[in-house]
C-alpha cells in the first residue's frame, strides 16, 4: 500500500494524500460509512458510491459470526459478494471486546493471549488472537486491515490503562511478525494507539506503534464516552508526533464538526455509524452542522426542505413535513432518506476540506469550528 501527501497549509496540520489500495485510489480526508455486516444500513452501494463514498468499513466480529469468512472468500470476496468496487477497511475486533466486555453478561474478556467472545447471537465461544484476527480479514478481502488491540474502557484505572497500551504494543509486534508471513500482495496493514486520557501513555503507545512496520497509524479509544474535551485532550497529546509520511486513521469518529478539528490535527481517516444510525431516530444535520431531529411538531408544516441549502436528492425531492411523517409511522423509506441526506452533508464537507486546503485556506474557511 503506498501513501502520498498532496497538499498541506500554514498554521495547521491539514493536509490531502492519496491512498493506493488493491481496489482504487482513495482521496484523503476522507469519511469511510460503516457496512457493519456488509451493508451501509439501507442503501445500496451503488447509492454510496453515488453519493461520493471512496471507501467502506466492514466488522471482522459481525462478518466472522455471520456468514463467516470462509463463505465469503468462496464467493469471491467481500467487494465482489455486496457489489462494492471500491477499496474496503476491516476492523479487528478490539472495539467489540471493549463494547461487548462493558455489557452487564461480560460477553467478552481479554487476556494476554487475545480476545474471548461469546457470541451474541448463540452464546458460542469464539477467541481472536493477533494472528487469526489478521487471517480472517484477509479472507474477507480487506484492502486495509486493522490488528487487534487493548481498547480500554473509559473511565479506567492507571493499571488497567497501562495493561491496555503493553497489550496492545505486543500484539501489534505479533501482528507485524505474523503479516510479513504472509502473501499480502499490496494491502495494507494499520496499527493502532491506545492509552485513554493519559498523555504518557499515549506517547508511549504511539512510539510502539511507530517503531513497527505498519501502512497507517490509527488512534482508538476514543469517543468512548470520555467526552469532547477529553477526546480534544487525548488526541493533542500526540498529533504533533503522527510520523507524517503514514496515513493517520481515527476511529469512530463522525460528527461533522469533530471531523474538521481533527483534521486540523493531522488526522486524514475517519469512520463512523452515526449517519445512519441518526437517520434511524429521526436525527440529521444541517449545513452549518447542526443537529436537528424531524420528530420535533415544528416539521409538522414544513413544505419546504430539511435544509434549503442542501443538494443531496433527499432535500431536492421531499419536503421535512413528508419526511417527519414517515419518521412518525416509522416507514423504512424515511430511514433511507434521512441515511442519504446525512451522507450527503458529511462527504459534502470533506469535499469543502479538500479544496479549501488545496486553495491554502483551511483555517481562514473554517476557523470557526476549530478551538
Amino acid at each position: 500500500m503506498d501513501f502520498k501527501v498532496t497538499g498541506v497549509v500554514k498554521d495547521s496540520l491539514a493536509r490531502t494524500g492519496t491512498l493506493k489500495t488493491p481496489h482504487g485510489e482513495v482521496q484523503t480526508p476522507v469519511f469511510m460509512p460503516v457496512a457493519t455486516s456488509g451493508a451501509v444500513k439501507t442503501l445500496t452501494t451503488t447509492e454510496v458510491k453515488e453519493l461520493g463514498g471512496e471507501i467502506i468499513l466492514g466488522n471482522t466480529y459481525h462478518l466472522h459470526l455471520r456468514p463467516g469468512e470462509n463463505l465469503i472468500e468462496a464467493e469471491g470476496g467481500l467487494q465482489k459478494w455486496m457489489n462494492w468496487e471500491g477499496p474496503i477497511l476491516t476492523d479487528s475486533g478490539g472495539y467489540q471486546a471493549f463494547s461487548l466486555g462493558a455489557t452487564r453478561s461480560k460477553q467478552a474478556k481479554t487476556t494476554d493471549e487475545g480476545v474471548r467472545f461469546f457470541s451474541h447471537l448463540d452464546g458460542n465461544k469464539l477467541f481472536f488472537t493477533p494472528e487469526s484476527a489478521i487471517d480472517i480479514q484477509l479472507k474477507i478481502g480487506s484492502d486495509i486491515v486493522m490488528v487487534l488491540d487493548d481498547c480500554a474502557p473509559y473511565p479506567a484505572t492507571d493499571k488497567r490503562l497501562r495493561l491496555a497500551v503493553k497489550r496492545t504494543g505486543e500484539w501489534a509486534k505479533r501482528s507485524t511478525d505474523h503479516w510479513k508471513n504472509l502473501e499480502v500482495g499490496e494491502r495494507g496493514v494499520f496499527g493502532i494507539v491506545q492509552g485513554g486520557l493519559s498523555e504518557e501513555l499515549r506517547k508511549q503507545s504511539l512510539k510502539d506503534i511507530q517503531e513497527l512496520p505498519f501502512d497507517g497509524v490509527a488512534v482508538g479509544g476514543v469517543s468512548v464516552g470520555e467526552g469532547k474535551e477529553n477526546m480534544l485532550s487525548a488526541v493533542d497529546f500526540i498529533s504533533e508526533d503522527l510520523d507524517k509520511s503514514r496515513p493517520h486513521y481515527l476511529m469512530g469518529v463522525g460528527e461533522p464538526t469533530d471531523l474538521i478539528r481533527m483534521i486540523h490535527r493531522g488526522f486524514d481517516m475517519f469512520d463512523c455509524v452515526l449517519p445512519t444510525r441518526l437517520a434511524r431516530h429521526g436525527a440529521f444535520w444541517t449545513t452549518d452542522y447542526r443537529r436537528e431531529n424531524i420528530r420535533r411538531a415544528n416539521f409538522t408544516h414544513r413544505s419546504k426542505p430539511l435544509d434549503t441549502k442542501c443538494q443531496c436528492s433527499t432535500c431536492q425531492k421531499y419536503s421535512a413535513s413528508y419526511l417527519r411523517h414517515l419518521i412518525m409511522t416509522n416507514e423504512s423509506l424515511g430511514m433511507r432518506l434521512l441515511s442519504i441526506h446525512n451522507l450527503w452533508i458529511l462527504f459534502d464537507l470533506i469535499r469543502q476540506i479538500r479544496s479549501s486546503i488545496e486553495k491554502d485556506e483551511f483555517v481562514e474557511r473554517f476557523g470557526a469550528y476549530l478551538s
